[in-house]
């Protein structure tokens, strides 16, 4: 898991990302008017946000994997960068478009740019095996 030095700066921003990716899940796909300015009214609305804590919990548990098991440490570094660079850009897109949100997503934003671009610079880390394939 995490032994070496290594082995913490190639998988810690995958475990900090399950411990958000989670709980958010859970809200998003149970209460989403507890923590953000989202109140669904129809079924339609309410599936749609199960089906997004579904997609987060399928990505955190591949993170997951990728931290204990080495087969799918690479599909979990670039899976993570994506998802996080995606919803980063996204929101600065909501940002420029849209104006300032709420508190959480503008954190959220600011956080999951970061993550996303610390997993690029991971991948493309001179020291690491990722950057030799």
């Amino acid at each position: 898991m995490l032994k070496t030095k290594q082995d913490i700066t190639i998988k810690i921003h995958l475990l900090i990302s399950v411990c958000i990716v989670i709980p958010v899940a859970f809200v998003y796909g149970f209460k989403p008017s507890s923590q953000f300015e989202i109140y669904p009214k129809t079924l339609d609305e309410l599936n749609a946000f199960k089906a997004i804590m579904g997609l987060y919990l399928g990505f955190a548990t591949l993170w997951i994997l990728g931290t204990f098991k080495p087969k799918f440490l690479t599909a979990a570094l670039i899976t993570n960068m994506i998802f996080m660079l995606g919803l980063g850009f996204g929101r600065v897109l909501s940002f420029l478009l849209d104006g300032s949100p709420t508190f959480g997503f503008l954190f959220g934003m600011y956080a999951e740019l970061i993550l996303g671009f610390y997993g690029l610079w991971v991948l493309t880390y001179k020291n690491s095996n990722f950057a030799k394939n």
